[in-house]
């Protein structure tokens, strides 16, 4: 863990200081946070729901950290199942199958008064959802985020080999899908 973040944690655990060692936190990783749910969610409005979820669950959970990993790895790990779990519940709540989710998807981005990409960047998203699940989570960790597959393994808790293999197949099919909508 960097220095800076054991200090964070010395921090929280004191009473005296773990309001505002708290909002260190929030204010230090927040915006990171923030993104990797986007990619994930896609909707602005959606992504500010699973960062508040996510800062929830850690202030529940603060106590529970065993520091086995870096407070990164383990905030980017809760805010991925806050995620997944926000993606799964829509899934249930709407009764659709993976194609209208899918579409529903590509709806959401194309009318996202925050959304500012070029066409280009727009077809690369549209190329993403496509993906399984999955795919698309280790798709966006690995070529957005540059993240090494040792700390995917971490977060996801899934073998390097299986995460190299998503990627893989995940970077065909956004291939394909470009190659085949131009």
């Amino acid at each position: 863990m960097q220095n800076s973040d054991q200090e964070l944690m010395g921090r929280l655990r004191s009473e005296q200081e773990c309001h505002a060692a708290f909002q260190e936190l929030v204010t230090r990783y927040q915006e990171r946070l923030y993104w990797h749910i986007r990619k994930i969610v896609l909707s602005h409005d959606d992504t500010d729901d699973v960062l508040q979820n996510t800062f929830l669950k850690v202030w529940r959970n603060m106590g529970q950290f065993r520091e086995e990993s870096s407070l990164f790895t383990w905030l980017y790990r809760i805010a991925t199942n806050e995620a997944i779990t926000f993606i799964n519940a829509r899934k249930r709540h709407t009764l659709v199958s993976m194609d209208e989710v899918s579409d529903y998807l590509k709806n959401r981005l194309e009318s996202d008064d925050y959304y500012e990409g070029s066409e280009i960047q727009k077809k690369l998203q549209q190329a993403i959802l496509t993906l399984p699940d999955k795919q698309r989570l280790v798709f966006n960790m690995r070529y957005f985020d540059e993240m090494p597959y040792q700390q995917m393994s971490e977060i996801l808790d899934t073998s390097v080999g299986a995460l190299k293999a998503s990627y893989h197949h995940a970077a065909r099919k956004v291939e394909d899908f470009i190659s085949n909508n131009e």
